[in-house]
């Protein structure tokens, strides 16, 4: 048993057992010494931590780096990546140039945010400027969908925040903070239906950065035909695309789940919009993920036993134009469908083929640089040699208003 991997995990879901076993590794417990812990975000709190955390050895790697709430966490995202807009912006950089009206040229691409309560006054100006827009009301640190919902009022707000005050549970926790986004109200319809993308991101390292996009993401429908109508705001089944809520609707297919696959789309968007302006969108989806990911480098604690795989949820406006709207830490491992499991399947071969090369027991001081055979469906976004390359391009492909990925 001494050269196998030992195993733990704490997320029961078959994609991953079976590919722990497929390789021949050891299920052990978490008092055991163990090589591999595919661990929830609230374990991984309390292995961080300074009162329950303990040293992990060289052999031993972990799912999550200790603070990827830094970018999983919906109010710290939009932080990080104001900040870089405006550290790049201090050293003249060529990313951070600005239109006349003084939007981003190519730092553009997070729905225009608030934190609340903090920036309630900041919010209530920028309201005040286009009184007619929809704004989508978010908790900061909730998923599939809970707690959100759109206001296109103020007194809206107001009533929020006097029923939070009251509710019988605030007595005994801070209220929840949330943050509030300008509604992306024009998306891209198909079928007359609202969609967004889930992409999987693998990062092995931030210092330098290097990750990986998997090239077989999906699309996640809504069951109700999209209106704008301010009379359908409530109607979670025509704004939404999280499965959990999807599910529910009368219209919900469990045969594909609401899902196509992201080669799908491509040939879609081909065939009716042209070749170039769909290879210039993903390119632009691929930009936005590097931008974000180089937002949040400086301040990640870049432990050299963790990796991470993050669930990107991007929304196509009608124009083309994608839209980072959050990142997830855990994205979900369920299977809605018979392609969904095969899909999840092979997105976590394919990780731990890059994290724990050749299935042997990992030693966290390798330079994280897997050889292009072992990268399965995963292609590079970005390496450190790639990173000087894009450099280049960026300053080449400028003047033709056109992006490199770096």
């Amino acid at each position: 048993m001494a050269g196998k991997v030992k195993w733990v995990t704490d997320i029961e879901k078959s994609v991953l057992i079976n590919n722990f076993e497929k390789r021949g590794w050891v299920q052990v417990t978490e008092s055991e010494d163990w090589n591999f812990y595919w661990m929830s975000v609230q374990t991984i709190r309390n292995v961080f931590s300074v009162e329950t955390g303990y040293r992990l050895s060289d052999d031993q790697i972990v799912n999550h780096f200790p603070n990827h709430y830094e970018l999983t966490r919906k109010d710290l995202m939009v932080k990080n990546i104001k900040r870089y807009r405006k550290e790049l912006e201090k050293e003249g950089s060529p990313l951070a140039e600005k239109d006349e009206s003084g939007k981003y040229l190519y730092l553009d691409f997070v729905p225009v945010t608030y934190m609340l309560p903090a920036d309630y006054n900041l919010f209530v100006e920028e309201f005040r400027k286009s009184p007619s827009s929809t704004w989508i009301m978010k908790p900061c640190g909730r998923a599939q969908g809970k707690g959100i919902f759109l206001i296109n009022k103020l007194s809206q707000i107001k009533k929020w925040s006097r029923d939070s005050k009251t509710s019988s549970f605030v007595s005994q926790s801070p209220k929840e903070a949330y943050v509030i986004s300008l509604y992306i109200s024009n998306p891209l319809l198909i079928g007359g239906r609202k969609f967004d993308l889930r992409l999987y991101v693998l990062v092995s390292t931030y210092r330098p950065l290097r990750c990986y996009m998997y090239k077989l993401g999906f699309c996640r429908f809504c069951t109700v035909k999209y209106t704008p109508s301010t009379s359908e705001l409530d109607n979670m089944f025509v704004h939404l695309t999280n499965v959990a809520i999807q599910k529910h609707g009368e219209d919900y297919n469990h045969i594909h789940g609401g899902k196509w696959t992201v080669s799908n789309l491509r040939l879609y968007l081909e065939s009716t919009r042209g070749k170039e302006v769909t290879s210039k969108l993903f390119d632009e989806i691929h930009w936005i993920i590097v931008q974000s990911l180089k937002a949040v480098a400086p301040v990640m604690n870049n432990d050299k036993h963790c990796f991470e795989c993050y669930g990107y949820d991007i929304i196509i406006d009608d124009r083309l134009k994608p839209w980072l709207i959050e990142v997830n830490a855990s994205p979900s491992l369920t299977s809605s469908t018979a392609n969904d499991r095969i899909l999840k399947y092979n997105l976590i071969n394919d990780t731990l083929n890059i994290a724990v090369p050749n299935g042997e027991v990992p030693d966290c001081k390798w330079n994280k640089s897997p050889p292009k055979e072992v990268l399965g469906n995963y292609e590079i976004l970005l390496s450190p040699a790639a990173a000087a390359e894009s450099r280049n391009c960026f300053q080449v492909r400028r003047g033709a208003g056109t992006r490199g990925r770096g």
